[in-house]
């Protein structure tokens, strides 16, 4: 969504890859609409969609699609994130995940449906696989480049025990899939039911050589602070948009029900809203409007799948309302 912000060291530490591959500096800054000060403090927020619009001008200026998966891969987050220090003073990969999942809002908003964690661990027989809850809207970049950091911290902290061993991806294969083999070093499956990565299991068990009971609680104590500076600034509608994301594509949203998640009645619920100046209907509609041009600015997928997505019956709806927002076709919209 528009409104979603993240952390600014991972966009500064991108902006300086994609700078050394060739990419002008002022021509990815200008594409973001950022400064430079912006990105001086990596904790600074930033919005999601000038950290979108920078990756995308770097692809472009390198002609690299699979730019942002070869930055990720080569780099390390304890540079970037408070929450990649916390990662690596955990005492185990268990540990570590959990705290990944706690601190996951500091490195970028990204609701998920019903609170639940972004990453889980499930075993199928002897296989163990790290599975990814963010709702797939059929775009590859965001997926490849999470589990890509996973990968990317155990080749470089234990080499020993090969941390990657199969992955599946519900996205169809990006430009570059030719280099997944080079990249990723494991069988991949395409168009598969779930986002997940299929671990050695013996991270389970064995303890992380950094661990330290200090150093951790230094960190997570600067962690909770920025969690809590972020949560002062939340609002019912962030979190009416975050619940009404899991089930955008079925169209009518409950009001009861969602209020329900909330922990409030459909009457306090509507209260709320009201004293923010908005309607139920009236966050529903311009949520669809936001995730609409995310979509199709990032050609991400076509406007018929964007239809879908938003939970309209059928294209002509999506391309009504469309018109009613900005005044213009979906198609007429991407040619200007």
């Amino acid at each position: 969504m528009s409104d979603q912000t993240m952390a600014a060291g991972f966009t500064a530490a991108f902006l300086d890859y994609a700078v050394a591959e060739g990419a002008p500096r002022g021509g990815l800054l200008a594409a973001s609409g950022l400064a430079q000060d912006d990105l001086a403090d990596q904790d600074r927020r930033i919005p999601v969609a000038a950290h979108h619009a920078l990756i995308a001008a770097g692809i472009r200026a390198t002609g690299d699609t699979s730019l942002l998966l070869r930055h990720v891969l080569d780099t390390r987050l304890e540079t970037m994130s408070i929450v990649g220090q916390i990662v690596h003073a955990s005492r185990s990969f268990p540990h570590s995940l959990e705290q990944l999942n706690r601190y996951a809002r500091l490195m970028a908003d990204v609701p998920l449906p019903g609170g639940r964690d972004r990453f889980a661990l499930e075993r199928d027989g002897n296989a163990v696989w790290l599975v990814d809850h963010k709702p797939a809207d059929g775009s590859w970049m965001a997926t490849e480049a999470s589990f890509a950091r996973f990968i990317s911290e155990f080749r470089r902290s234990a080499p020993e025990y090969p941390f990657e061993q199969a992955l599946e991806v519900t996205y169809a294969p990006p430009p570059h899939a030719n280099r997944y083999p080079e990249l990723f070093r494991v069988p991949v499956t395409f168009r598969a039911a779930r986002n997940a990565l299929r671990i050695n299991p013996v991270w389970l068990d064995v303890p992380f050589d950094g661990g330290k009971d200090y150093v951790f609680g230094v960190f997570t104590r600067h962690a909770d602070a920025l969690l809590d500076e972020l949560a002062a600034h939340d609002t019912v509608r962030s979190a009416v948009e975050a619940r009404m994301l899991a089930d955008l594509h079925e169209g009518t949203l409950s009001m009861d029900r969602i209020a329900r998640d909330l922990g409030m009645s459909r009457q306090t619920l509507y209260r709320r809203l009201k004293e923010e100046g908005v309607t139920f209907a009236q966050v529903h509609d311009d949520l669809r409007r936001r995730m609409a041009m995310d979509y199709l600015s990032a050609r991400k997928v076509s406007v018929g799948e964007t239809a879908y997505l938003l939970g309209f019956s059928e294209a002509s709806a999506f391309v009504r309302a469309f018109r009613r927002w900005t005044g213009a076709s979906p198609t007429a919209w991407l040619g200007n």
